[in-house]
């Protein structure tokens, strides 16, 4: 019996039909792709930066707070609303920019200045040119507190937080800070009082 010859030339019969057909992306046979989780955006990796800047906000805060609570009596946002005040004209703000600039709530801002005006650091005043305006003014007592504790402020700041970094890196982190202080600040403005005022020539020196 005569063996067949196989042409080298001849196209495989075998899957012939599917060969012709065109090639399908699997995707497309198996159906949409999930749809991503907003918890999936958390994996991003420049997030990194984010928590680490919130973990050592949230750590260099709170020992800065302990410290001035033991010393002094006083919370670190009570110190930083008599900073705010001292360097203010006149040494005295509007209730909206202490809030502003403490980083508080209107009805926080109310309370903190609740506490300060009980301890005598700090009074309630009409604004002269707007009569329906508040303003926190800050008290003798409120300077000569914020002078006593202005050292154990300092010296937690370069414990926790100047010495943990170099020169260059300081430099650095000032300018990438700033940027994001620019770009979240953008549009917010100030309804301020007057500036003819008693005192309203600036702030107050904390120099003792």
């Amino acid at each position: 019996m005569m063996r067949r010859m196989s042409n080298p030339d001849r196209v495989p019969t075998i899957g012939a039909a599917t060969a012709l057909a065109p090639t399908v992306p699997s995707s497309a046979t198996d159906g949409p792709a999930p749809a991503r989780s907003p918890l999936d955006e958390l994996a991003d990796p420049r997030l990194a930066a984010w928590r680490t800047f919130l973990m050592a906000h949230a750590l260099v805060s709170r020992r800065l707070d302990d410290e001035l609570r033991l010393e002094h009596g006083i919370s670190l946002a009570e110190y930083d609303a008599l900073v705010q005040l001292a360097h203010a004209p006149g040494r005295r703000l509007r209730m909206n920019q202490l809030a502003e600039r403490v980083i508080l709530s209107r009805s926080g801002v109310t309370r903190l200045v609740d506490r300060l005006e009980a301890d005598g650091y700090a009074t309630r005043s009409s604004c002269p040119s707007d009569a329906r305006g508040a303003e926190a003014v800050l008290t003798e007592a409120g300077l000569a507190k914020l002078r006593a504790a202005t050292g154990t402020h300092l010296r937690g700041v370069e414990r926790y937080f100047l010495a943990a970094l170099a020169p260059r890196d300081l430099a650095a982190l000032e300018r990438a800070l700033g940027a994001v202080i620019e770009r979240a600040a953008a549009g917010t403005t100030f309804a301020g009082c007057s500036a003819s005022m008693p005192g309203s020539d600036g702030g107050a020196t904390l120099e003792a």
